[in-house]
């Protein structure tokens, strides 16, 4: 490979673990567990992703999780989302995981973080990537399940780095998580969370108010408030993007309309990540590779998307800058 054909080493801030789960290692994996899938085989699987809705493609997504069982289930799909994120060149990622999911159906949170922590922990030795895990609760469960989940996790805190909220977005508003996002600072956990998805732009606003996060995960829909714009760039707020996974789940029309040329224009700190990418057609590279192409973002567009992952990234001062010069000189 040449160095014009290597992917730009970048961050990877948006990753859903669970979102990794490519049908063939689900398969494999309810062999191992003698779980039932309701598919005949991963091809059927796979035609399965086609999803109206947020809600249509979250209904499969729980599904799947019913394969993952043991430790050595999520340190497998820790390490297949590893050795594909490295061919894109991911140096860095922060990796969503869904305690609630699991727990709910009997798995132990140690299990789950036991697994994970098995690959990440040699992840930069094997693959060059360095990791971080952010603990994310489930907004369309109560709050309440949300605290205890906070301080089940009470032991595990040194393989945790943050705090986010995910899953359906509409008529679950931050503030109802004001209280587990409190102690999870007191906690000295960062704090993000997904605002401004299908959920309207005051939610962008609520969760750096209420929950005090650093960093907005998708927040597409800032742009209908030029306000809310101007304070996003004023203060430098990440924004984690995510295209393909706007236009799977009907967000965004076609990766031709997305706005992000305008957000960059407009200045925003914005980076691209690939979500869930078993579900929504590519991964991190995929999705740089889309927005290329379909928006006509030029290299140097591209470099500032990369140079802003590692930006927003949680990653301490000395190796932040180590991975800014692997990009050059802005």
């Amino acid at each position: 490979m040449t160095a014009s054909q290597r992917p730009l080493p970048k961050a990877e801030l948006h990753l859903h673990i669970e979102g990794t789960l490519e049908p063939e290692l689900a398969f494999e994996l309810a062999r191992r567990n003698g779980a039932e899938l309701p598919w005949a085989d991963p091809d059927e699987l796979r035609a399965a992703y086609a999803f109206t809705e947020l809600q249509s493609f979250l209904d499969l997504y729980y599904r799947l999780t019913d394969v993952l069982r043991t430790e050595q289930d999520f340190a497998d799909l820790a390490e297949a989302y590893l050795r594909r994120a490295a061919r894109a060149g991911v140096r860095h990622a922060e990796i969503f995981f869904d305690p609630q999911a699991h727990t709910s159906r009997g798995v132990e949170l140690g299990t789950v973080v036991g697994g994970l922590v098995a690959a990440l922990s040699e992840s930069e030795q094997r693959h060059g990537i360095s990791a971080q895990l952010i603990l994310s609760f489930l907004r369309d469960l109560p709050a309440e399940d949300a605290l205890r989940t906070l301080r089940e996790a009470k032991p595990f805190l040194e393989h945790i780095t943050a705090v986010g909220l995910d899953s359906a977005e509409v008529g679950h508003p931050p503030a109802k998580f004001r209280e587990v996002f409190a102690e999870a600072r007191a906690l000295g956990l960062r704090c993000v969370a997904h605002a401004g998805e299908e959920g309207p732009p005051a939610y962008i606003a609520e969760a750096l108010d209420v929950l005090g996060v650093e960093r907005i995960d998708h927040g597409i829909r800032c742009m209908e408030d030029p306000e809310l714009v101007a304070r996003l760039v004023a203060e430098q707020i990440p924004l984690t993007v995510c295209p393909f996974s706007n236009v799977r789940l009907r967000c965004v029309d076609t990766l031709a309309d997305h706005p992000l040329p305008a957000m960059l224009e407009a200045g925003l700190l914005v980076t691209v990540n690939s979500d869930d990418p078993s579900y929504f057609g590519g991964y991190v590279d995929d999705n740089f590779a889309g927005v290329r192409d379909a928006l006509g973002l030029t290299e140097d567009q591209l470099r500032t998307l990369a140079r802003n992952s590692f930006q927003a990234s949680f990653l301490p001062p000395a190796r932040k800058a180590e991975l800014l010069a692997s990009l050059g000189a802005p």
